[in-house]
């Protein structure tokens, strides 16, 4: 019987609970009203009795009769009349030795009274509840005295308790008619909000429900991707540990993460303005691109609907929330930026190779024609030429990261016909800097310069690198023949660009974002960016903690 029970829905168990409940309470209501109901009759009948007790005990003629030889022959028709006039069922007039005078049985005149009578034989009248020869009845028994207070009768009257259960039975009909009627109207309720739970509950039951608020929790913490959930105002109603590590959000604890707190509006939160722009939007969002100062972050961005349609018909829609995956690029967006360097690097080498081999053919040309001096002078200029930023670079750099990136720019550059300067000290030690750091700040600086000055009647782009061992800080500033980005500091906004083309504007808030994160700064002066970076840490945690397995 319980495993049948539990396999109910909640509404289901709510609407038993609520009928028995009623039941309950109604028979308990009728109980004590029969109860309280009963009493009353039944003093209303002492009342009566008493009444009309003490009424014939001062009645002169009932004195009178009792000082003739035969009493009865003058009481009983009195008696009988009385009865009918009063609505009693039996007045019962008798002698101080229990004898009666009169009776509704005239065979039980000159029987003895069957009941209590010392009360009233010591000059008290008194009501109770008695069997006597007509069932139980509700009697007064009154006595009647002579001028010198001598008890000469008793009178008894009464009700019996079939009538004063007809008079109770009226009002008790009513009663019950009241309940079914409480009854009915609780049950229609019950049944009303048991339909009701029953829909927003889908008919789950309550085991139900549990595993599957259990099955929800273990999925916020196993699942790689941050989760925002939103309501219809979009107040954040819950969020999982990624989502708060992602967006530097204190965590929640897990006791209180489902329903255990009010929803916050996002103006609480302290989220990064690209993040709480999207969060802020009522319609869905598909890969959404948003730079935070510690991470790349992908966000989609689904509204959730109700099924009822009703609701659907209402002001919002039916739109109850949103649910909000975050997914963080960070690391790709470096590696991809790391492998868009290394392929202009090799794009470079294999334009070199190509270039060198056409020389090298005519150089060959040039000594089958006997022109072996002509021949070793453009072998000679070439080298030079090729190898002069080599070996400053070679001789100058100990970081092979920022090495390699600059001499892969710099043959990008060549092949463009740009004018590449670089300016460096004498010696340029290894940094605490992050090698990937360093392609994306680099990297994206220098594309952006080559791009600039393209544009420009004479090419040029010039890179200073700078090591500060007393403040230990790297300088790295990147100019170019160009005029500089109008947007000013909006140039490091995601999708700020200058260029025609589309897909642009995420460079340069990368390279802040990488600068932020490192702890240093960055700014634009005309067309030259300059970036300090502290070199005695590689990198600031990230903000968070680290993420749950």
């Amino acid at each position: 019987m319980v495993r049948w029970i539990r396999g109910w829905s909640i509404a289901a168990k709510l609407f038993a609970l609520q009928l028995v409940m009623i039941v309950a309470l109604a028979t308990v209501a009728v109980a004590w009203i029969w109860a309280d109901a009963r009493a009353d009759v039944e003093r209303d009948a002492a009342a009566k009795s008493l009444a009309v007790a003490e009424t014939l005990a001062a009645d002169p003629f009932v004195g009178t009769a009792l000082g003739t030889s035969d009493p009865s022959s003058r009481l009983q028709p009195y008696a009988l009349d009385v009865m009918d006039e009063a609505g009693v069922d039996f007045v019962t007039i008798m002698a101080p030795d229990r004898i009666r005078f009169t009776h509704p049985d005239p065979e039980q005149i000159g029987q003895e009274f069957l009941g209590n009578i010392d009360r009233a034989l010591a000059g008290d009248a008194f009501t109770e509840t008695y069997t006597g020869t007509l069932g139980p009845s509700v009697r007064a028994v009154v006595p009647v005295e002579a001028d010198d207070g001598e008890v000469i009768a008793l009178v008894a009257v009464g009700v019996t308790v079939s009538n004063t259960q007809v008079a109770l039975g009226a009002r008790i009909a009513t009663v019950v008619l009241a309940a079914l009627a409480m009854i009915g109207v609780g049950a229609i309720i019950a049944w009303l909000l048991s339909r009701y739970l029953r829909r927003v509950t889908w008919g789950r039951g309550a085991e139900e429900m549990s595993r599957m608020f259990s099955y929800y929790e273990g999925v916020l913490h196993s699942i790689g991707e941050g989760l925002v959930l939103q309501d219809r105002s979009n107040a954040v109603v819950l969020y999982n540990d990624r989502a708060a590590e992602l967006l530097a959000l204190p965590r929640r604890d897990r006791e209180r993460r489902i329903g255990g707190e009010a929803p916050v509006p996002l103006t609480e939160l302290d989220l990064p303005p690209a993040v709480a722009e999207v969060l802020s939007r009522t319609e869905a969002v598909v890969d959404e691109i948003a730079i935070t100062p510690t991470h790349v972050l992908v966000i989609d961005r689904d509204v959730i609907v109700s099924r009822d349609r009703e609701r659907e018909r209402g002001p919002g829609g039916g739109r109850i929330g949103s649910v909000t995956t975050l997914r963080d690029h960070t690391e790709l967006q470096e590696l991809t930026g790391e492998l868009e360097t290394m392929t202009t690097l090799s794009d470079a080498l294999r334009s070199q190779a190509h270039e060198f081999a056409n020389r090298l053919h005519t150089i060959i040309a040039l000594i089958e024609l006997d022109r072996a001096a002509d021949a070793a002078a453009l072998a000679s200029s070439e080298l030079a030429l090729s190898q002069a930023l080599a070996d400053r670079l070679l001789s100058a750099v100990e970081e092979p990261v920022l090495l390699a990136l600059l001499l892969g720019k710099a043959a990008q550059a060549s092949e463009r016909g740009i004018a590449f300067e670089i300016e460096l000290p004498d010696r340029l030690e290894a940094t605490s800097v992050p090698a990937r750091d360093l392609i994306t700040i680099v990297g994206n600086l220098i594309d952006n310069a080559l791009d600039a000055a393209a544009a420009t009647p004479a090419p040029r782009v010039e890179v200073a690198v700078e090591l500060n061992l007393g403040a230990d800080e790297l300088r790295i500033a990147v100019g170019d023949s160009g005029s500089g980005p109008d947007a000013g500091d909006r140039v490091f906004d995601l999708g700020v660009t200058t260029k025609q083309a589309a897909g642009h504007g995420i460079g340069l808030a990368l390279v802040r974002q990488t600068v932020t994160r490192l702890g240093g700064g960055i700014r634009v002066q005309g067309s030259t960016f300059e970036v300090t970076l502290p070199t005695a840490r590689a990198s600031s945690p990230v903000p968070g903690g680290d993420r749950d397995a």
